[in-house]
């Protein structure tokens, strides 16, 4: 309805009029001519079969035919309905007829700007497969800085039994740790946890420092002297 009722101003509108609408009108036309909805292509490409309006885009194919000619190309090719297909080869081919540099140059503007719409697209999945390796790999270097599960200064250590624990019988634990670079009999953590599947462990590295000041705040607690 709206095509119909815009060809009947088009029938009567001064040449002077049209000009002032003709880029917006032919825009819209174009989303028109791509519609798959194959009756709205069609009755917009009717318009090329009136004289009238053939004159008013006769008179300014400079301005006209370069917002149609990518619609027109594109779906001449891609449309799925065949009727379509007849009806803009109908208008490609007046097009053609009225200005044959335009319609060549218009050509090739339209392959050129197709081979840098496939270029960025080539850019742009290849910086996506950079990325992905880069996070592959980034990935991969963390993975082997991490220390392993049975790292020599790695512990288990008892948090129930820490709770209730003398001073004297905590310090003397304490004490007992390997110092750091003894590689001595420290229980690995795979055994640790076949050894008492019952209780709750929990593994945590050795702190020299931490234990350390463990040591020297028991004495302190023991030894009231001090």
């Amino acid at each position: 309805m709206f095509l119909n009722e815009l060809e009947e101003i088009l029938d009567v509108i001064e040449p002077h009029e049209f000009r002032k609408i003709m880029r917006p009108l032919f825009q819209q036309l174009a989303r028109c001519v791509s519609s798959p909805h194959f009756q709205v292509a069609e009755r917009a490409l009717y318009f090329w079969n009136n004289d009238y309006i053939m004159t008013l885009i006769s008179d300014n194919a400079d301005v006209i035919l370069p917002i149609m000619f990518g619609a027109l190309y594109k779906n001449s090719k891609s449309h799925w309905n065949k009727t379509i297909h007849g009806l803009i080869y109908n208008a490609l081919k007046l097009f053609m007829e009225m200005n044959q540099g335009l319609f060549d140059e218009c050509t090739v503007r339209y392959k050129d700007e197709r081979q840098r719409e496939r270029a960025k697209i080539k850019e742009r999945e290849e910086a996506w497969t950079a990325l992905e390796q880069a996070a592959i790999a980034n990935a991969e270097k963390i993975k082997a800085q991490l220390p392993s599960g049975n790292n020599q200064y790695t512990t288990a250590i008892d948090n129930e039994d820490l709770d209730g624990a003398d001073p004297e019988t905590l310090a003397e634990t304490i004490k007992a740790l390997p110092e750091k670079g003894e590689t001595g009999d420290v229980e690995p953590v795979e055994a640790a946890v076949q050894r008492d599947l019952t209780r709750r462990k929990s593994f945590l590295p050795v702190d020299f420092e931490t234990r350390r000041a463990l040591i020297q705040h028991q004495q302190h607690k023991v030894d009231p002297s001090t």
